[in-house]
């Protein structure tokens, strides 16, 4: 999907988007798509890149703006619709531009193999905000390889009593994986929800419990 508008673009990143999309040769495909990556990036008309990686929870999907990482969304969110989002709510100038995201990927490559236990990524937060953005700007205070629940969440951002909002930040975190909404679970220690289903959650935290 490519949402860059085109009125925004030189005539011949217009041709070049027409081309991409109308050829039905996949090298010639790669061969526009770096075209129009490299045109919109000199340009200045790339607000949002994106990248889909291969995981050990399915394909995931990054994005970023110059600020940084906006946006992970699972699959069973749909990549597309999680894209138009991006376009109505960030900017209509989304591109796939894989080398953007090359930091990322390779971070969130290194926590699936083990290797990384903590992300040192700069972070957009422009999805979220309020009580929803003071939670999950917190959750990266619960270390790897540990839990806590709702209500322990609550009572780290100052508010006891919000269990249920913390559950809905939980619930519309942005940028699961690496901002880990997948350690807070329900008071009784079950997994509760989870935005990548509860096979993710519980791949997650096992992982995190085998390192």
């Amino acid at each position: 999907m490519n949402t860059l508008n085109s009125h925004d673009a030189t005539p011949e990143l217009v041709q070049a988007l027409h081309d991409a999309t109308d050829t039905s040769d996949p090298a010639r495909m790669t061969e526009l798509h770096r075209r129009l990556e490299a045109e919109a990036s000199r340009d200045g008309l790339l607000d949002v890149a994106y990248t889909t990686i291969d995981t050990p929870v399915g394909p995931l999907l990054l994005a970023a703006t110059d600020k940084g990482l906006v946006r992970v969304a699972y699959a069973r969110e749909d990549h597309d619709l999680v894209l138009q989002a991006l376009s109505e709510r960030v900017s209509p100038r989304v591109l796939r531009a894989p080398k953007r995201l090359d930091p990322a990927a390779r971070e969130v490559d290194e926590y699936f193999a083990g290797r990384r236990t903590a992300f040192d990524l700069p972070l957009d937060h422009a999805l979220s905000s309020g009580f929803r953005l003071t939670v999950q700007q917190h959750l990266s205070e619960i270390a790897y390889g540990h839990t806590a629940s709702y209500g322990e969440v609550a009572r780290m951002v100052g508010n006891p009593k919000a269990v249920r909002a913390v559950g809905s930040a939980c619930a519309t975190n942005p940028l699961p994986v690496v901002v880990p909404c997948h350690r807070v679970l329900r008071s009784d220690g079950s997994l509760g929800g989870y935005i990548g289903g509860p096979d993710a959650k519980t791949t997650l935290l096992g992982l995190e419990r085998a390192a």
